[in-house]
């Protein structure tokens, strides 16, 4: 498991996100009411960019620009049609006081 670098814990508070590209992929890193939380930026249903869309912090969850499906940071979950298998969901930890997500190498 490799860990990268996000961005210092004081640079992001509440309701800050963060993508990072890690090797094919980008992840989106949500601080979500002082959680954080990183989720594979690519929507189940078709592929597209997860993470540029709107996301709802009351309810921790990202929804996809493309047709809305909304997926739960924690789990990576759809709530919502139309995607229905889960999205990828990586470990989040501060060292040192840098962000850091947790990534197969």
């Amino acid at each position: 498991m490799a860990k990268i670098d996000v961005a210092p814990i004081a640079e992001f508070p509440p309701g800050s996100t963060r993508i990072v590209t890690v090797g094919w992929t980008s992840i989106g890193v949500y601080n979500c009411n002082g959680n954080l939380y990183a989720i594979e930026d690519r929507c189940s249903h078709d592929d597209g960019p997860l993470c540029e869309g709107d996301w709802d912090e009351d309810l921790c969850r990202v929804v996809c620009p493309r047709h809305g499906s909304a997926f739960d940071l924690e789990t990576g979950i759809p709530r919502s049609l139309p995607a229905f298998e889960p999205v990828p969901v990586y470990p989040v930890s501060v060292e040192d006081g840098i962000v850091k997500v947790e990534v197969v190498d």
